[in-house]
C-alpha cells in the first residue's frame, strides 16, 4: 500500500528563527514530499525510495492542525483508521480490522496496554512525537505476531542542536478539554538528557440525556450515562543518550503513565452512574545501542520491559467496598530483547538480519488467569536493485511460539521506478497467536447489576493472513498522486461467539461461577466463548493526492474504501464498526512577514455509515475544523506562538437516543473554540 502524506510544514518557530534568509526560502522549507521513514523497510530511507511505503504524519502537521492527542492525529489525517473512545480506552480499527490486529510500536518496540480489546493510547507521550508512520497490511516478516492489519510506529525526537532548550505547548477548549506538553532538553559533548511531561484531560459529556427503557423501542427514561467518558491522564518521561564518537550511540529511557476516568457517580433517583472509576498505571523501561561500522553497516540491540495494570477505584461506598478502595482487574508485563544488523553486503543493496525474544505475562483477577508465554524469532530481509529502475525486496521470519510451535511469514515486494513514476506490487503474510485472555479466560463480572461471562478456548488455532497490494504513484516537486488496491485474507479468525442461555447452560454457568447470585442469574441472557471462525476478507482502494498550488499554499486529500467481512460456515457478515468510505481533506497556507509568521489550516473528515450487524448502523458524517497559528520571534532566546481555532465548525452531533449499547461513530459534543499557546526557550 502506498500513501503520500504531505509534510505541511516544519514548526513555525524554526521557520521564523531563520527569517534572516529570504521569505521564499522559508516558504519552500514548509513542504517536504519526501520525508525519511523507517517502518516499511526496517531501516531509514526516503519515502519515494521505499518499496513498502507508509503513511507519514509529522509533528509539524499535527501542530498546524492543532492536534495534541494521538487519536486526534490518526483520525484527522488517516481515513483508513477509525476510533471509538470509551471508559476502557480506544477501540481502534484499521481498514475494518480491530486493534488486536494492529501492532503499535514506539521507536520500533511494541507497547503493552490492552484493555478488553481496547488500546490505552494515553500511554503515548505526545510531547516527544516527531512523526507517526502507519503501514497498512500484514507485516509479520519484520514485526512478528499481531501485525495483520498493519503497524503504527510512533517515532520520538531527541534534539542535538542546542545546549539547552525548553518548550511548553498548551491547548484548551470546551468540556474541560486541556492538553499540556512540556519538554526540557540538554545536549553537550555527546550527552543528551530529554525530560518530558504530557497531561491530557477532558470532562464527561452527553449529547442526549434519554435512553430507551429496557425491552422497549418507544418508552424512554432519563439517564446520566455519559456519551463520552471523561478522564485525566499524565505521562512523565526521561531519556538519556550518549555518543562518545561517530561509531557508538547508547540510550536509556523510562516512562511512567497514569490515567483515571471521571464518570458520574451512582444515584438513587436516576440511572447511568457508576460506583467506581477505572484507574490505569504503566511503567516502561528501554535500553538500546548502535554500532556503526561505516555508512552502510551497523549493529543494533534493544531491550524493553513494559508493565501495565488497571482496575477499579471506588468513589461510591458499596456493600463490599469503601470509598478509595482499589480492586485490580488485569496486570500485564512484557519483556523483549532484539538484536539486528543492517548491512550493505552487495552494491545497491541492503540486508537486515535479526533475532527477537519476547515473554508476555498476564494476571487477570476477574478472568481467573495467571499465565505467561514466550516467543523466539529470527528474520532476514534483502533489498536489491536488479536493473536501473527495478528493485526487489524479499523477507522471511521464523517464529517459534511456546504454545503454537513454528511459523514462517514471508514478504516479497517489486518496485519499478522510471523517472517520477513508481509501480509497486507487494505480497506479505501475517501471523497472530491468540492472546492469553482468548486462551484462558474464565471471566465473570457484574456491570450495573447484569453479569458478563466469557470463556477462553485452549483449542484455538493461530490466525494467518495473506496480503496483496498493487500501487501506482506519480511524484514531482509540485504534486504527488498515488492509487493502491489491496486485499487481505485472514484464516481462522478468533471471534467471540455469543451463546444464548437455556436451563442446561445456566446450571453449568452457576456451577462454574458459584459467586453468581439468584438475582444476577435471572438477568443473564447470554455468555461468550472464543472460537475460530472460517475466515476474514478485506478488499479496498486508497487514493492520495497532495498538491503545492503555489508557494506557501498546499492542499491534500486522502480517500479510503474498505469492504471488511468475516465468514462463519456459509454466511458472510460485515465486520462490526467497519466503514466502507472515508476521506480526509486539508488545506494549509503559510506566510512569513519579517519576525511574524501566520499559518492557517482547514481540515475535514468525511465518512459513510459505520456497520453494526444486528443493530442500527451509525450514520455517516462530515466534520470540519480550522486552526490558525501566529509565530512571534521577538527575542533571540524565545519564540512565542499563540493559536486559535474552531473544532467541528458546522456543529455536527449524533443526538440519537441510546438503544443498543452505544452504537455510535461520531464522538464530539459539537462546535468548540480551541485556543493554545506554545513557548520555546533556548
Amino acid at each position: 500500500m502506498c500513501a503520500v502524506l504531505l509534510t505541511l510544514g516544519s514548526t513555525a518557530f524554526s521557520q521564523i528563527h531563520k527569517s534572516e534568509s529570504s521569505e521564499q526560502a522559508a516558504v519552500q522549507r514548509t513542504y517536504n514530499l519526501n520525508p525519511v521513514v523507517v517502518t516499511g523497510s526496517g531501516h531509514h530511507q526516503r519515502l519515494k525510495s521505499t518499496a513498502t511505503p507508509v503513511h507519514v504524519l509529522t509533528s509539524a502537521e499535527m501542530h498546524e492542525q492543532g492536534i495534541t492527542t494521538l487519536d486526534g492525529a490518526l483520525i484527522k489525517m488517516m481515513p483508513q483508521l477509525s476510533m471509538a473512545p470509551n471508559s476502557m480506552g480506544s477501540f481502534l480499527r484499521l481498514n475494518g480490522l480491530s486493534n488486536k490486529y494492529i501492532l503499535i510500536l514506539v521507536n520500533g518496540q511494541k507497547i503493552t496496554g490492552d484493555i478488553s480489546n481496547n488500546v490505552d493510547l494515553n500511554r503515548i507521550n505526545m510531547a516527544r512525537v516527531k512523526r507517526i508512520e502507519v503501514l497498512d497490511g500484514a507485516a509479520s516478516s519484520l514485526y512478528g505476531s499481531d501485525a495483520i492489519a498493519g503497524v503504527i510506529n510512533i517515532i520520538t525526537d531527541q534534539p542535538t542542536s542546542d545546549l539547552i532548550s525548553a518548550t511548553s505547548d498548551t491547548r484548551i477548549s470546551g468540556h474541560g478539554v486541556l492538553t499540556e506538553n512540556v519538554t526540557l532538553d540538554i545536549f553537550t559533548n555527546g550527552f543528551g538528557s530529554y525530560t518530558s511531561f504530557s497531561h491530557d484531560r477532558a470532562n464527561s459529556y452527553q449529547t442526549q440525556d434519554l435512553e430507551y427503557v429496557k425491552g422497549s423501542d418507544t418508552e424512554t427514561q432519563r439517564t446520566i450515562a455519559p456519551y463520552f467518558t471523561g478522564y485525566r491522564a499524565s505521562v512523565l518521561g526521561q531519556k538519556f543518550t550518549y555518543s562518545p564518537n561517530k561509531q557508538w550511540a547508547f540510550n536509556a529511557g523510562i516512562d511512567y503513565s497514569y490515567k483515571i476516568t471521571d464518570r458520574p457517580d451512582t444515584r438513587e433517583d436516576i440511572g447511568g452512574g457508576t460506583d467506581y472509576e477505572m484507574r490505569y498505571k504503566g511503567l516502561r523501561l528501554t535500553l538500546g545501542g548502535i554500532y556503526k561500522m561505516d555508512s552502510r553497516n551497523s549493529l543494533q540491540a534493544n531491550f524493553s520491559d513494559d508493565r501495565f495494570r488497571y482496575g477499579k477505584e471506588y468513589d461510591v461506598a458499596t456493600k463490599d467496598y469503601a470509598v478509595g478502595d482499589y480492586v485490580q482487574s488485569k496486570k500485564q508485563h512484557s519483556t523483549e530483547a532484539e538484536m539486528k544488523a543492517i548491512l550493505g553486503l552487495l552494491p545497491h543493496s541492503t540486508t537486515i538480519v535479526g533475532a527477537d525474544w519476547r515473554k508476555d505475562f498476564l494476571t487477570a483477577t476477574s478472568g481467573d488467569i495467571h499465565q505467561n508465554v514466550y516467543t523466539l524469532a529470527a528474520y532476514a530481509q534483502h533489498e536489491q536493485q536488479l536493473l536501473k529502475n527495478l528493485s526487489v525486496t524479499a523477507g522471511l521470519r521464523f517464529t517459534h511460539h511456546e504454545t503454537f510451535n513454528n511459523h514462517l511469514t514471508p514478504k516479497v515486494t517489486l518496485m519499478y521506478a522510471p523517472g517520477n513514476v513508481r509501480l509497486r506490487a507487494t505480497y506479505s503474510a501475517g501471523f497472530r497467536a491468540p492472546g492469553l485472555d482468548e486462551l484462558y479466560y474464565h471471566y465473570f463480572s457484574v456491570n450495573r447489576g447484569k453479569p458478563q461471562i466469557i470463556f477462553g478456548n485452549t483449542s484455538l488455532e493461530p490466525e494467518k493472513s495473506h496480503y496483496l497490494a498493487l500501487n501506482a504513484e506519480y511524484r514531482n516537486s509540485q504534486i504527488a498522486v498515488s492509487i493502491t488496491g489491496f486485499m487481505n485474507r485472514i484464516n481462522d479468525m478468533v471471534v467471540r461467539e455469543n451463546i444464548d442461555v437455556d436451563a442446561a447452560s445456566l446450571a453449568m454457568l452457576r456451577t462454574e461461577f458459584p459467586e453468581m447470585t439468584d438475582e444476577q442469574a435471572a438477568k443473564l441472557e447470554r455468555y461468550s466463548l472464543y472460537r475460530n471462525s472460517d475466515k476474514g476478507d478485506v478488499k479496498g482502494v486508497q487514493v492520495n493526492v497532495s498538491y503545492n498550488v503555489f508557494s506557501g499554499f498546499n492542499i491534500s486529500a486522502h480517500y479510503n474504501y474498505a469492504y471488511a467481512r468475516s465468514k462463519s460456515g456459509d454466511e458472510w457478515t460485515e465486520l462490526e464498526r467497519s466503514i466502507r468510505h472515508a476521506a480526509t481533506i486539508a488545506a494549509n497556507y503559510h506566510h512569513v512577514w519579517g519576525k511574524y509568521a501566520m499559518n492557517v489550516n482547514v481540515n475535514g473528515r468525511l465518512q459513510s455509515r459505520t456497520c453494526y450487524p444486528d443493530y442500527e448502523d451509525a450514520p455517516g458524517y462530515g466534520v470540519w475544523n480550522i486552526n490558525t497559528t501566529h509565530t512571534l520571534d521577538l527575542v533571540k532566546w524565545a519564540i512565542i506562538e499563540p493559536s486559535i481555532g474552531i473544532d467541528n465548525i458546522f456543529d455536527r452531533v449524533d443526538r440519537r437516543i441510546d438503544s443498543t449499547n452505544r452504537k455510535y461513530a461520531l464522538f464530539t459534543p459539537g462546535r468548540m473554540l480551541v485556543v493554545g499557546l506554545k513557548l520555546k526557550i533556548k
